[in-house]
């Protein structure tokens, strides 16, 4: 399983319907609205690397008002809380 986050800056009149739209968007999981130097944050859950890239180059590149993503693949997750559980997607 990978798992990565996904960091998108937006047209600003385009932020909260691309909100909407990538919680369609196979693969990826949550959709958060933040403050700062991005606009979206997105957390991508996929099977293979190959999956990461279908996700972020093809589906999340070709929607209408992004401007640019960066893309963290997280390696570990270090908590005290189960995250097992957390990241398990019923696969």
């Amino acid at each position: 399983m990978v798992h990565a986050f996904l960091l998108i800056r937006a047209e600003p009149a385009r932020v909260a319907a691309l909100a909407d739209e990538l919680t369609d968007v196979d693969g990826i999981a949550e959709v958060y609205s933040v403050a700062g130097e991005v606009d979206l944050i997105a957390i991508v859950r996929v099977a293979r690397h190959d999956d990461l890239a279908e996700v972020v180059t093809r589906r999340v590149a070709a929607l209408p008002g992004i401007v640019e993503t960066r893309t963290m693949v997280a390696f570990q997750a270090y908590s005290k809380r189960d995250l097992d559980a957390l990241w398990d997607i019923g696969e």
